[in-house]
């Protein structure tokens, strides 16, 4: 029996393969407005690996006056043309179909970038998200975007695209759609026949540009979920209004507004929320119009999406953060190694990233986006064969563990607890959210089997025991002990998230949090002590604010659960001392402006600070390896061998060994460093 995911759909008389499509995203990596390399070859790696279609051009622009923010695609101009049609051959000549979404974002924009030409929408309402106070749209301003939109399609299809999307979700057309945005009382204001006139124009000028050579598609808006926003069945009245024009061949059903953090959190929600929130949207939508319906909002894993297909909820479903996690998805459930699949854990490092003005990529694949020199398969060495000695079962140890027997290596991993997953392991026991997202050690531990390991757990070794294996190479992965060091006075007094997550401490009435990490560590900590019943709970930052390196959805989302449970936030505070008082603790609070000290009495203090580098194994090795340690970096980054040594055995580590990261920094040590051992 056909999986149902894996049966063809044909749409407006395109064949796709099967029912599997990433949605448009902009991860990034283009500098110019045209295709990178990197970005092609980002996509084309789900082409090899199955994907029906891929959508590209994650708010591709088509006006000036929609600066590009993230890298995305340039559509105003015909230098997209010829790096697009190259693209488009590489995707086909795979067999998979090529989409690009196109928009003007409006007021989701900023006016002091790319051109400095101020936003425009139908009234000038500011955007929270983006916080400019847009130019109100003149007619002369309606009529230049529809041309541009027409120019752009023209220009998608003249590079050979299988389809266009359009974008209304918090873009300039639903920005027509909602009274949050529109307050005009001219023939584009008012009744909701003329808050959808812009569409129609644009809709109409596309088809008019490019006639029948592209599927022309919009990706709408489902539910505000604002107050005095579009509510479901109003989005559903537009839906149906716009099916029934005769403009489009689908619909693509996304889920609230993104004008807001808390609303972008909705919109892309991380690990520990509900899978497909959206779905009944989408589907309410399906049943209400003729034609197809795509939905993509948290359909990591195989099994939801094939529920939405069989219970025949959507036409197509989009697995886009799944993909990130493993491009090859589809191929496994083509050869029957569905179980094999990497299943995204909703970490959103990807999004997270993006919104701190990074390049996204994935915490657990550290293949995705380095596609040029950290190939997604590992490349079986024509070598000898050599004996392998990874020290450390945390994320880098499994990742180097199974990277070497991969390349046809005979490897062995010790670890001194009796189960693996390092500090992952420990970050689980906070609760739902970060259980989700540790369960990535989980495909590592299985790959690690299926590789062909000499797994060996409750085996704490030295260095007898490991120069006793003869190794060729010897990886130490024993990750780093909390940091408490940098307290002036009251080190012994403190418990850090360590201790509080294995249960070795359990503090009660007034706690005190200090995270000096500024990401998940600490506050994960904080949601676990929410669940206790504590007098008082405060967290104390000395960045900016609480969480300074969460952007969306990470942050709004822990932001709520702090406020949800009542914890008191102290930013811009360092804490210097702990010393005993007669009634519990008293702590030292530093402004990091001021230099004024405040004090609190409290009754316990957790502190999280990031790791200091286990180096002790490392240290006993390093004399007596071959490279004393050293890896030559430009080898490193060039994906080529590191300088093998004519006797003796080469000394590498990995992760927290190495500095106090994260979890992707050492699955990324491991891969590209042992990817050529």
């Amino acid at each position: 029996m056909t999986d149902p995911l894996l049966e063809p759909f044909d749409l407006g008389g395109l064949r796709l393969r099967n029912r599997v499509f990433s949605s448009s995203h902009s991860p990034g990596y283009n500098v110019d407005g045209t295709p990178s390399d990197r970005y092609v070859r980002y996509h084309e790696e789900k082409a090899k690996g199955g994907i029906g279609l891929t959508m590209i051009g994650g708010s591709s622009n088509v006006s000036r006056d929609s600066a590009s923010l993230w890298g995305q695609l340039d559509f105003g101009s015909d230098s997209i043309v010829a790096p697009l049609a190259d693209m488009v051959d590489r995707i086909h000549g795979h067999g998979t179909a090529i989409m690009c979404q196109l928009t003007h974002m409006g007021r989701r924009n900023v006016s002091n970038d790319g051109d400095w030409l101020p936003t425009i929408a139908p009234s000038p309402i500011r955007e929270p998200m983006h916080r400019f106070w847009p130019k109100e749209m003149e007619h002369s301003d309606i009529r230049r975007v529809v041309t541009d939109f027409a120019s752009a399609a023209r220009r998608a299809a003249d590079a050979g695209r299988d389809w266009i999307e359009l974008l209304a979700t918090s873009h300039l057309l639903d920005q027509f759609w909602t009274p949050l945005v529109n307050r005009r009382t001219d023939e584009y204001g008012g009744s909701m026949a003329n808050r959808l006139r812009f569409t129609f124009e644009v809709l109409e000028a596309v088809r008019a540009s490019v006639g029948d050579r592209l599927l022309v598609g919009l990706r709408m808006i489902g539910d505000e979920d604002l107050v005095g926003g579009l509510d479901r069945d109003e989005c559903c009245e537009i839906a149906v209004s716009l099916a029934s024009s005769g403009l489009l061949d689908f619909l693509n059903v996304a889920g609230p507004a993104l004008s807001t953090e808390a609303g972008l959190a909705r919109a892309i929600p991380p690990a520990g929320t509900p899978l497909m929130p959206y779905l009944p949207v989408a589907t309410a939508i399906r049943e209400a119009v003729d034609l197809p319906i795509l939905h993509a909002t948290r359909i990591t894993d195989v099994a939801s999406a094939r529920h939405a297909i069989v219970e025949e909820l959507v036409d197509l479903v989009g697995m886009t953060r799944a993909h990130l996690a493993d491009p090859h998805l589809v191929a496994k459930l083509e050869r029957g190694d569905g179980d094999r699949i990497r299943v995204c854990v909703g970490a959103a490092y990807c999004i997270n990233r993006l919104h701190l003005g990074l390049d996204s990529v994935c915490v657990q694949n550290p293949a995705t986006g380095r596609e040029a020199s950290v190939p997604q398969l590992v490349v079986r060495s024509d070598g000898p064969r050599k004996r392998v000695v990874v020290v450390g079962a945390g994320p880098g140890g499994l990742e180097a563990a199974r990277t070497c027997a991969e390349r046809g290596h005979d490897v062995v991993l010790f670890e001194a607890q009796d189960r693996v997953g390092g500090q992952m392991a420990l970050a689980a026991r906070a609760g739902e959210r970060q259980r989700e997202v540790a369960s990535l050690v989980d495909w590592l531990e299985a790959e690690v089997g299926h590789a062909g390991v000499d797994v060996r757990l409750s085996t704490p070794v030295g260095l007898d025991e490991v120069l006793a294996e003869a190794a060729d190479v010897v990886v130490v992965a024993t990750g780093g002990l909390p940091d408490t060091s940098y307290l002036a006075a009251g080190e012994n007094l403190v418990y850090t998230s360590w201790d509080v997550l294995a249960g070795r401490a359990r503090p009660a009435g007034r706690v005190l949090v200090y995270d000096d990490h500024g990401a998940e560590r600490g506050l994960a900590v904080v949601e676990y002590l929410a669940g206790h019943d504590l007098t008082t709970l405060e967290v104390v930052t000395p960045d900016r604010h609480v969480g300074y390196d969460l952007a969306t959805p990470l942050g709004p989302t822990y932001l709520r659960m702090l406020y949800d449970h009542g914890v008191l936030l102290t930013p811009d505070h360092r804490l210097t001392r702990v010393k005993e008082a007669s009634n519990g603790l008293q702590v030292t609070l530093c402004n990091e402006y001021t230099r004024d000290e405040t004090f609190r009495e409290v009754d316990a203090v957790v502190v999280e600070h990031g790791v200091v580098p286990d180096t002790t194994l490392y240290e006993a090795l390093r004399d007596g390896s071959a490279n004393e340690g050293v890896v030559d970096i430009d080898a490193l980054l060039a994906g080529e061998p590191q300088p093998v040594p004519s006797t003796g055995y080469a000394l590498y580590r990995v992760g927290d060994a190495v500095a106090s990261r994260d979890v992707a920094s050492a699955l990324l040590d491991a891969r590209r460093l042992l990817q050529t051992v």
